[in-house]
């Protein structure tokens, strides 16, 4: 019989009785070498299982007395055997939640939810098929890609602006609150011009950083004049103005896709067209910004 304990042990060959102990002894110092159990591929046996026993048994036995059986056993304490651990050097840490007993995995660290995070480091450990199916963090939780506390996987309107205030389905909430802005004519363009001064730009480049450029939804623009002039021509000056205002804007990198602008004329105004101050209050232009509700 052989003991495999895993205690280095001497073992004699027989032939009919059993050695004596002084028979034992003369025999191992006969043989200083220390000759290893070999497994079934020829490779030294590095554990105390049932191989232990049985590979004497073998062609592969070496044909000297051997004297050790096994040197290394489980090296990380995982309690799973070497030969049989595919992470046989996994940290504390690594195994502090356990280890996998068998498959293609067998000795490394579990990954319960399957998301690529072992259970030591996942903050989510048993997420669902669904909560994984767009990611996870590198802590294992599912990810939130906007930042808006609405995880990918249920979040049907990615890329919404930081900070933005969103609904259960992570799509931003429109602030009932508009922003109202008229620019004065005058002030905004010289006589009889569509291109805009430095001042008119200076004031629609604060504005855009006062809302933020993320939270525009949408923005009007709307040209207007007095009534010197034709009303034909007093229609196309007030739409080129307000196309000026709106390539501007989209200058300042808002999507030209939520921009519309457009001129009415003489038809509105809101002053008296038969003063000189009257007509200056009419040429104008007005701006409507729609925006997301800020948390």
């Amino acid at each position: 019989m052989f003991d495999c304990s895993g205690r280095k042990i001497l073992i004699g060959l027989v032939t009919g009785t059993l050695l004596s102990t002084a028979a034992f002894s003369v025999l191992a110092a006969n043989d200083k070498t220390t000759h290893y159990l070999l497994d079934s591929q020829g490779k030294p046996v590095l554990t105390k299982r049932d191989e232990c026993v049985q590979t004497p048994r073998t062609a592969n036995t070496p044909n000297q007395p051997f004297e050790i059986c096994g040197d290394v056993f489980d090296r990380d304490k995982d309690g799973i055997m070497d030969d049989e651990d595919v992470c046989p050097d996994n940290t504390p840490e690594e195994i502090s939640k356990g280890v996998n007993q068998s498959g293609s995995k067998k000795g490394c660290p579990i990954d319960t939810d399957n998301d690529s995070v072992q259970n030591y480091r996942d903050d989510c450990p048993e997420n669902t098929p669904l909560e994984i199916s767009k990611g996870v963090d590198s802590r294992g939780c599912p990810l939130d890609t906007d930042q808006d506390g609405v995880p990918d996987y249920r979040d049907l309107c990615q890329n919404t602006p930081y900070g933005a205030a969103v609904d259960e389905h992570g799509c931003a909430i429109i602030d009932e609150k508009t922003i109202d802005v008229v620019l004065a004519g005058d002030v905004t363009f010289a006589f009889d011009k569509v291109i805009l001064t430095s001042q008119a730009e200076t004031t629609l480049r604060e504005l855009v950083n006062r809302v933020g450029v993320g939270f525009i939804k949408s923005i009007q623009v709307v040209g207007h004049t007095d009534s010197v002039g034709s009303e034909k021509y007093n229609m196309k000056l007030s739409e080129k103005r307000a196309n000026s205002v709106a390539n501007y804007l989209i200058s300042l990198g808002i999507q030209a896709s939520g921009i519309v602008s457009f001129g009415e004329g003489e038809s509105n105004p809101i002053a008296d067209n038969s003063t000189k101050m009257g007509r200056a209050t009419n040429r104008r232009v007005e701006i409507k910004f729609t925006q997301f509700k800020k948390k």
